[in-house]
């Protein structure tokens, strides 16, 4: 999809449930400060609640093909995480820092937060750590997005979807 029409997309969609028009400029500067980080298409944009804060979750893919995720304040509009996403466990980035198999981390994320596992991200963080990333939704229909360290099997970070635009068939059960 191209960078303007995922852009009108997202911002029509954002007035289209609500989104005041402030949280709209702070689209405008997540996308603005993602570009200053990297090019490619937007395929996918979260509203997140973390710890009680607004969040958008950008993905965007690369001219080589290649996922980067950003975590971005809807207030400020600053990029407060980047993320690369590699497709298995089996990743030599991934495999390298594993020490807790797909598994267990689901395990641990699930006995926290029960539910059914609908998607899993495995995740490179800035720092070069390795992650699995799991949504989970729960018997009221509540999505929840468990970040599991794939070295420790601690649970980093939680996060509610409030919504979604996009997505990537690749990453559902």
């Amino acid at each position: 999809m191209k960078k303007t029409s995922l852009i009108s997309t997202v911002l029509l969609s954002a007035m289209a449930i609500g989104a005041a028009q402030a949280a709209d400029q702070g689209l405008e500067k997540c996308i603005s400060a993602i570009y200053k980080q990297k090019t490619g298409d937007l395929v996918k944009l979260e509203k997140l609640n973390v710890a009680g804060k607004p969040f958008y979750e950008f993905e965007l893919r690369d001219a080589n093909g290649f996922e980067w995720e950003f975590m971005c304040d809807v207030r400020s509009g600053k990029i407060t995480e980047t993320e690369s996403e590699v497709k298995s466990v089996n990743s030599l980035a991934f495999k390298r820092h594993m020490k807790v198999t797909e598994e267990d981390a689901a395990k641990i994320a699930l006995k926290t937060y029960p539910g059914v596992i609908k998607e899993v991200e495995y995740e490179i963080e800035d720092n070069g750590d390795a992650t699995y990333e799991f949504d989970i939704v729960n018997s009221q229909g509540v999505e929840t997005k468990v970040e599991v360290d794939a070295a420790t099997g601690k649970i980093i970070e939680v996060a509610i979807e409030e919504w979604e635009i996009g997505e990537e068939e690749d990453e559902k059960r």
